[in-house]
């Protein structure tokens, strides 16, 4: 059964004014977020707060995912001067965890893990206390490719899984097992960075596919998890089966933690990188 009403929990005002100044660094350094593209409901809680998630590599993905509102057409060529925009942005924001995370890109050889690299390195330059969190894409879980990304030694390097395997329709070209392998390999290649991984509930799953992706999760070396409501960016997107309660996801982070997760945040209002400080 498809819902259409958000019941009270999911009715979080977004304030304009809240956003200005984020806005304004960002229009004057030519830098995106994923939470402007996303249309992410806590855009003005964090970005008051001067939190967010930056996007790099464009705006534009090679994948066709139904539930994502970022663009599907053609990428723009890769901006080499990026990285060090994003420095001096965390930097003049005095940013003690920063999240970046891009679209796909499958036109890139490498998936866009140099872009990622140098970023890396010109936030260490520029503001070396700063903790740093990665969210890649699958990078078609080349072992080179992730060499790359976990020889820049990030802090946290994050995957999302998104969703049961059952329900990976949504994910035009994503694979359920890839991915696992890239949470794999990256902990493998370096077992003292912390890997993370995300879920979105309300698509149409059951209570034990999802236990089922915690316990996959865990098997490969996973110390991480969000758990959030998907929420349709619009009527052409997949659309919302259910909203969860919010004890319910309070009874998935208490399973979380029983499975081993050294940190599980899960709510309505989670994303990837919602109180992405937060994680220890």
């Amino acid at each position: 059964m498809i819902i259409q009403r958000k019941p009270e929990w999911l009715r979080k005002k977004i304030n304009q004014g809240e956003q200005a100044g984020m806005r304004r660094l960002l229009g004057e350094l030519h830098l995106n977020t994923v939470c402007q593209q996303a249309l992410c409901p806590n855009i003005s809680e964090c970005f008051s707060c001067g939190q967010a998630t930056f996007l790099i590599l464009g705006t534009n993905c090679t994948r066709q995912c139904s539930f994502c509102n970022v663009e599907k057409t053609a990428p723009l060529p890769v901006d080499p001067h990026e990285p060090a925009r994003i420095a001096e942005a965390v930097q003049r924001l005095k940013l003690s965890h920063v999240v970046i995370t891009s679209p796909t890109r499958d036109d890139l050889p490498d998936g866009g893990a140099l872009i990622y690299a140098a970023t890396v390195a010109a936030i260490r330059s520029a503001s070396p206390e700063t903790r740093i969190e990665l969210l890649i894409p699958d990078l078609q879980s080349d072992p080179d490719s992730l060499r790359c990304v976990v020889t820049s030694q990030p802090d946290i390097i994050a995957h999302n899984v998104e969703t049961v395997p059952r329900l990976y329709h949504v994910r035009s070209g994503a694979d359920y097992r890839r991915s696992l392998e890239v949470l794999r390999i990256c902990r493998e290649l370096a077992p003292m960075i912390s890997t993370k991984s995300g879920i979105m509930l309300g698509m149409g799953e059951d209570a034990e596919e999802v236990i089922q992706v915690m316990g996959d999760l865990r098997a490969v070396g996973c110390r991480y998890l969000s758990i959030g409501q998907y929420l349709a960016p619009s009527r052409d997107h997949y659309p919302v089966q259910e909203y969860i309660r919010p004890e319910i996801f309070e009874r998935l982070r208490e399973t979380g933690l029983e499975l081993g997760f050294s940190h599980v945040e899960s709510g309505p209002y989670v994303r990837s990188s919602y109180h992405a400080g937060e994680y220890r």
